[in-house]
């Protein structure tokens, strides 16, 4: 099932997607449904019944808006850095043992077609395609066989990074390079967990992650080479955190970025980006200066 949130004629709403992408307002067909998908993840059984209301929406409940983040206000935003080797190696980073984890906060969330500003600070703006995890129930100490049961869906995402700030001052301030607004655009839709044959994503741990820039492929890799896959991250971050309905993780990026490149690529004013992740459509993104 693709869930996505528009903003329509009476606000934020979220959709589930028809086969012919018709976008049914969950709330409409069934007004105890919250409006949100953030909500509707916290919702005991809040998938599932909002299947059952996609299955028997009535053409009333068909509505139009303009396509937001799928979750627009997620209460984390975790991400797993150095997760392919490839992309380790070609920042000469040392392949890590366990997973590197650093976070963004909710301002950097973008929905797609979103326009991004390019901070007047910064002038080496880089891109990073990758998998971006939902977590659907609340998990703390939660065991490796148990994960994938925590996971709600996945969409497309962009880390944007200032490497400028990031690297480049002093001490590295990862946390402002990672930060800047809208420096985490997601979308266009969440598509749920589980088996292909009940709607769902399937196995999410071989599919081909691919960005564009300005039309030409920087990066072609696939999830296959997660080196830590989805359960061991989910493992690894409920040791120290509890996990909560909504939080989104980032799962790291393959080879290509900008500033492995010779000379080095940025993102200028006027660029535009598209990350397409296996069955999870395309998240395009442009850019603009300050």
């Amino acid at each position: 099932m693709k869930l996505a949130t528009l903003h329509t004629a009476r606000g934020p709403r979220v959709v589930a997607m028809t086969h012919d992408d018709r976008a049914i307002d969950l709330n409409l067909v069934d007004s105890s449904l919250p409006t949100s998908l953030r909500g509707l993840l916290e919702l005991e059984g809040g998938l599932t019944r909002a299947a059952a209301a996609l299955a028997s929406a009535p053409d009333v409940a068909v509505v139009e808006g303009d396509v937001l983040a799928p979750i627009p206000d997620p209460g984390k935003v975790i991400c797993i850095g150095l997760n392919y080797r490839d992309h380790a190696e070609e920042t000469n980073s040392p392949i890590p043992s366990e997973p590197v984890v650093f976070g963004k906060f909710g301002n950097t969330i973008r929905g797609p077609e979103a326009t991004v500003t390019l901070p007047a600070v910064s002038e080496q703006v880089d891109y990073e395609a990758e998998l971006v995890v939902a977590i659907g129930r609340t998990g703390k100490n939660v065991a490796e066989a148990d994960a994938m049961r925590y996971i709600a869906g996945y969409m497309n995402g962009n880390d944007v990074s200032a490497r400028d700030w990031q690297k480049g001052r002093p001490g590295g301030q990862w946390l402002l390079g990672k930060t800047p607004d809208g420096f985490a655009p997601t979308g266009p839709y969440l598509l749920t967990a589980g088996p292909v044959e009940d709607g769902g994503a399937g196995d999410p741990h071989d599919w081909p992650v691919k960005l564009e820039l300005n039309g030409e492929t920087m990066q072609d890799g696939s999830t296959a080479d997660f080196l830590f896959t989805l359960p061991q991250i989910v493992a690894h971050l409920t040791k120290i955190m509890t996990l909560e309905p909504g939080d989104l993780i980032f799962t790291g990026t393959p080879a290509g970025v900008g500033a492995a490149r010779k000379p080095p690529v940025w993102i200028a004013d006027g660029s535009e980006t598209a990350v397409t992740i296996g069955p999870l459509g395309t998240l395009r993104t442009r850019f603009a200066a300050e």
